[in-house]
């Protein structure tokens, strides 16, 4: 359902590794779950500093141009219509800095449902790219539906630039999850990653509360990548150079083109 108030996503993530060195890891986190109509009346710091806050440059266009124009744009040059409520679900900038590996768009129509998700993923190295998952027809996304796509981004350096991801969404009024499976070139599952949370309000206390319960949480995520890119050298997997960014920045799952 489309998301009529500012919420927050508590929950966890999981990295699974199958093979060739399996590594898992699991933490506690929460994420901001924005409705982009309802940002001006945000009960965090919004475009400006403070100890939780939310900055519209941290997404899409970056300094210019609106949130909304953004994913907007991008549904149409695939011919998607997802008119409703966008909402937008990210790390916040705690303490001023922030680190989002992935935020969702997740587009509605004017009746709540869900017709699109925009994967925005960013890497270590200051690049982005996104990745449209939704039904060529423009059909409702359900929880048990999957979309492919071909990976065309570096994210990890102990993963090759090649292969693809398997996409699934379960977005209700009360919880989102997604999953998001990694295949070799070969099309051997190698990495399943998972967010799991429930909503809750988001007011003052509630982001004091998870402000005090995951501190330094952006902190927290790059120091955890860091971490475990150390295990992994460890175990003896290769370090593989980031190579030249892919143009264009933004791309579809296999059964959407562009106009």
């Amino acid at each position: 359902m489309g998301m009529k108030t500012p919420k927050l996503l508590c929950g966890h993530v999981m990295h699974g590794r199958l093979f060739p060195r399996k590594n898992h890891f699991r933490y506690g986190i929460y994420y901001l779950a924005l409705p982009l109509s309802k940002l001006n009346g945000l009960p965090i710091a919004y475009n400006f500093f403070g100890a939780m806050s939310f900055y519209d440059r941290d997404h899409g266009y970056g300094t210019t141009g609106t949130l909304q124009s953004w994913a907007q744009n991008i549904l149409a040059s695939y011919g998607i219509k997802a008119e409703g409520e966008i909402q937008l679900i990210c790390m916040p900038r705690i303490l001023g800095y922030v680190f989002n590996p992935v935020s969702f768009w997740l587009c509605h129509d004017k009746e709540g449902a869900l017709r699109a998700v925009l994967c925005e993923v960013h890497n270590t190295f200051g690049e982005k790219h996104t990745y449209l998952c939704a039904h060529k027809d423009g059909r409702i996304i359900s929880s048990v539906e999957t979309f492919k796509g071909q990976k065309l981004f570096h994210v990890s350096p102990f993963l090759k630039r090649e292969g693809s991801y398997e996409f699934r969404f379960d977005s209700e009024e009360d919880h989102f999850k997604v999953w998001i499976d990694y295949f070799d070139s070969e099309g051997r599952k190698q990495l399943v990653t998972t967010l799991a949370g429930k909503y809750e309000n988001l007011t003052k206390a509630t982001a004091r509360k998870v402000f005090w319960k995951y501190p330094l949480v952006t902190l927290k995520t790059i120091i955890l990548i860091h971490y475990q890119a150390v295990k992994l050298i460890a175990k003896g997997i290769r370090y593989i150079p980031k190579p030249l960014q892919k143009q264009p920045i933004t791309s579809a799952t296999e059964n959407l083109t562009k106009m």
